[in-house]
């Protein structure tokens, strides 16, 4: 499939515009040509799958190959249980060729309005795009957010977001403190340790629930999908009879078991983290766990309980943004932390025909609820268009044409 970056497509059928060519993005293209709806994704950067290009190096997907795969086509049995990053790629690659999808690349979209029946894309290079629907696709993982604290703009030691971490070969032998414990902060920690880092240290706020990927060959992946529609206050009861029972207490080592519990967490926001190797490092001594980080002074970091260290890197897996504000935040589709409103085959009242997916991170994982949404939207907007179509309106789309197919990313 040839790229030409910035070759937008005719826009006479005005088709159905989606933004982001990840997993979310490609899933909602393929199930919308899947019955004969025309769609464009849009990608600003090079190639599909950009974010997960950019993941460090031992990432593999905490899910399962036979619950992560897009609709229409399954992720290669030879990829293993749980696939690697670079293996990820490959897929979304391949899933782009398979499913012949107009993809363009090099087009940011910067912002959408709502014209009459249409919506009207704000795009690279002073474009105006024009489509009858539009899927939102940027991704949970969008723009990195850095530690607030007093102090970090001046602060003159190493500091890097998590974004920016690759492999543990350049932190050989140095005192490294990572900031955050989250999957990603947790998999870094543990990855230095076992790559030869002098010193690792993990800075720990909440503590979270940490959770084993698999116990006696059952996923915790599928666990999470049984219990997903339960009553918060059973899961967590269940939650913490099965942490007692199969994950040891490192209250020892500063992380004793959090006071909330599994599902509460959940629905604040907060993921169980899936333990790839923590748990043996902190027990062995190789990821101290400390305070949190309350401040920077000069090349010292300033920690909750008082203690000051200088270490030679920070890495900061302190999360991302949405960063969906410039986009759509003048429609009123946002809450009051930048997320939608409403995802997956849900419009926001004001603005039918505006879709939102992959905005979430469910504990039965991203891939699988990607794929349930594309479907569901797809659905929505085949149904909205043949409703069009009974109220004697010629249609704008239900063709697929290979004018300006791209290979994109997202």
């Amino acid at each position: 499939m040839a790229t030409t970056p910035l070759a937008l497509p005719p826009q006479a059928d005005h088709p159905v515009y989606v933004i982001g060519a990840g997993p979310g993005g490609l899933a909602v293209a393929a199930a919308l040509r899947a019955r004969g709806v025309r769609a464009v994704v849009l990608e600003k950067s090079d190639a599909v799958g950009a974010s997960w290009r950019a993941h460090y190096d031992r990432l593999r997907l905490h899910t399962t190959r036979r619950l992560s795969a897009l609709p229409g086509l399954r992720i290669p049995r030879s990829f293993g249980r749980w696939v690697a990053r670079a293996d990820v790629v490959r897929y979304l690659e391949k899933y782009a060729e398979r499913h012949e999808l107009e993809i363009v690349t090099g087009v940011e979209v910067f912002r959408v309005e709502r014209e009459g029946s249409d919506w009207v894309l704000h795009a690279t290079g002073g474009r105006r795009l024009t489509g009858r629907a539009v899927v939102v696709a940027t991704g949970y993982n969008h723009t990195p957010r850095l530690p607030d604290r007093p102090g970090r703009e001046t602060y003159k030691g190493r500091l890097d977001h998590a974004r920016a971490y690759r492999n543990p070969e350049p932190y050989a032998g140095q005192d490294v403190l990572v900031v955050g414990i989250g999957n990603t902060g947790a998999e870094i920690a543990a990855d230095l340790a076992d790559g030869g880092a002098g010193r690792v240290r993990l800075a720990v706020r909440t503590v979270p629930h940490i959770v084993k990927r698999t116990t006696a060959g059952w996923p915790a992946q599928r666990s999470g999908i049984l219990v997903r529609r339960l009553p918060t206050a059973l899961v967590d009861r269940l939650g913490a009879l099965t942490a007692r029972v199969g994950t040891p207490d490192l209250s020892p080592y500063g992380l004793p078991r959090p006071d909330k519990g599994i599902a509460t967490r959940q629905r604040e926001g907060a993921i169980p983290v899936q333990d790839v190797g923590l748990i043996a490092a902190v027990r062995a001594g190789k990821v101290e766990v400390v305070a949190a980080v309350e401040a920077f002074e000069d090349g010292e970091v300033v920690l909750a309980d008082g203690t000051r260290i200088t270490p030679d890197a920070v890495i900061a897996a302190t999360g991302y943004r949405r960063a969906l504000e410039p986009l759509v935040g003048h429609l009123d589709v946002l809450d009051g932390r930048g997320h939608p409103l409403v995802h997956g085959a849900r419009c926001p009242r004001e603005a039918p025909g505006l879709y939102f997916t992959g905005f979430t991170n469910p504990i039965s994982g991203m891939f699988r609820e990607l794929a349930i949404d594309a479907e569901k939207i797809a659905r929505r907007i085949a149904r909205e268009n043949a409703r069009t179509r009974r109220g004697g309106k010629t249609s704008r789309g239900g063709r697929t044409s290979r004018a300006g197919r791209d290979n994109g990313a997202g």
